[in-house]
C-alpha cells in the first residue's frame, strides 16, 4: 500500500471512530430526554427519577472537576469547597434576608471563582500528590472553620424554605423538574467543555498534563492556564452546589464541604474517563445507581459500603483500565475497525 493511500486509510479509519462516539453521544442524550417518561410508569417511577436527577446531579459536579483534574491533570481533592460555597450560597440568602434560594447562584459562582484563585495561587506552586494533599487541607480547614461558624448555621447547618411561597423557590413534590434542570445544566458544561477541548486553552491544558515542564519551555503560560482552569472549574461546581441545595433544601458541612464530596466527584470521573468529554456522565450512569443500590439493600449501613465501593473501583481501574470506560470503548472502537479492514482484504484478495 502506498504512503497515500495508507494515510487515506488511517483517515477513514479515524472519521470512523468519531461518527461512532458521535452516534453512542446522540442517543445517550435521547435516552437522557426519554428516562423520566420512560420510567413515570412503574411502580417505583418515584425512586427512579430520584435517582436520575442524582445521576446527572453527580455528572455536572464530575465534568465540572473534570476541566481541571482531566484536561489538565491537576488532581484537586478539595472541590467540595466549591460546591459547599455554591449550596450554603443558595441558602444563605434565604436564611438571612429570605430572598429566593436561587437569587444565590451567582453570588456562589462568584465567591467560589475568587476562593480558588486564593487558593490556586500558592497550591499551584506544587505538583503531583503534593498539589492534591494541600488541597485536602485547605478543603478540611474550611470545613473545621464552617463548623463552628455561627452565622452558617455551624454544625447544625442551613436550611431553605420547607413550603413553596411561590413559583420562584422552585420547590417539586417531583423529582422530574430537578431532573431536567439539571440536564439543562449539564448539557451548558458539556457544550463549554467541548468548546474549550477544541480552543487553544484546551491544548495548553493538555500539554500541561503530558509535561508542565515542556509546556513551559514551549511558551505555554502554565500558571495562568492552571488559575483559569481551576476558576472555571469552580464555578460549575458552585453551580452544581446550588442545584443540590434547591432539591435537598438542607446543607451542613458534612454534606457540603464533606471530603466524600470531592472523592465522588474524582472517582466518577475516573470510572468514566477523566480527561474525555462524556466520561464523568458515564461514570456517573453507572456509579450513582450502585450506590442506590447498596443503601437500599444493606439501609443505614450501606452507607458505609460506599468507601468499600470507592476503593473498589480504584483497584479495578488502576489494573484493567488506567484511562476508564472511555478507554474501554476506544480500544474496542479500534479492534472494531481492524477487524473491518482484514475483512476487507480478505474479499478482496479472494
Amino acid at each position: 500500500m502506498t504512503a497515500p493511500a495508507g494515510a487515506a486509510s488511517a483517515a477513514a479509519a479515524q472519521g470512523a471512530g468519531v461518527r461512532g462516539t458521535a452516534w453512542a453521544a446522540g442517543v445517550l442524550w435521547v435516552a437522557l430526554l426519554l428516562y423520566p417518561l420512560a420510567v413515570g410508569t412503574t411502580s417505583s417511577a418515584a425512586f427512579l427519577q430520584d435517582v436520575g436527577a442524582t445521576v446527572l446531579l453527580a455528572a455536572i459536579t464530575a465534568c465540572a472537576w473534570n476541566i481541571v483534574g482531566g484536561y489538565a491533570g491537576q488532581v484537586s481533592v478539595g472541590h467540595a469547597i466549591f460546591f459547599g460555597i455554591g449550596a450554603y450560597a443558595s441558602l444563605a440568602v434565604y436564611s438571612w434576608w429570605e430572598l429566593p434560594p436561587v437569587t444565590g447562584i451567582p453570588a456562589g459562582v462568584v465567591v467560589a471563582a475568587l476562593t480558588a484563585l486564593v487558593i490556586g495561587a500558592p497550591t499551584f506552586r506544587l505538583q503531583g500528590h503534593y498539589f492534591s494533599m494541600a488541597t485536602i487541607a485547605v478543603a478540611e480547614l474550611i470545613r473545621l472553620l464552617v463548623s463552628n461558624w455561627d452565622w452558617l448555621g455551624a454544625a447544625i447547618g442551613i436550611q431553605g424554605p420547607a413550603t413553596p411561597r411561590g413559583w420562584w423557590d422552585l420547590i417539586y413534590r417531583s423529582a422530574v423538574p430537578y431532573y431536567y434542570m439539571y440536564l439543562a445544566v449539564l448539557a451548558l458544561v458539556i457544550g463549554v467543555t467541548w468548546q474549550l477541548a477544541r480552543s487553544r486553552f484546551g491544548f495548553y491544558l493538555r500539554a500541561i498534563r503530558s509535561d508542565e515542564r515542556a509546556a513551559r519551555s514551549l511558551g505555554v503560560p502554565v500558571r495562568r492556564t492552571k488559575l483559569l482552569a481551576l476558576m472555571l472549574s469552580a464555578a460549575f461546581t458552585a453551580v452544581a452546589g446550588s442545584l443540590y441545595a434547591l432539591k435537598v433544601g438542607f446543607v451542613n458541612p458534612e454534606s457540603g464541604l464533606g471530603i466524600l464530596v470531592s472523592v465522588q466527584m474524582i472517582i466518577t470521573a475516573a470510572l468514566g474517563g477523566a480527561g474525555t468529554l462524556y466520561g464523568p456522565l458515564l461514570g456517573a450512569i453507572i456509579l450513582v445507581p450502585l450506590q442506590s443500590a447498596t443503601n437500599t439493600w444493606f439501609g443505614g449501613s450501606g452507607s458505609g459500603l460506599t468507601y468499600v465501593l470507592y476503593g473498589g473501583i480504584i483497584m479495578l481501574l488502576a489494573r484493567f483500565a488506567p484511562g476508564g470506560l472511555a478507554e474501554v470503548w476506544q480500544r474496542w472502537l479500534a479492534r472494531r475497525r481492524v477487524a473491518r479492514r482484514e475483512r476487507k482484504h480478505v474479499i478482496n484478495a479472494a
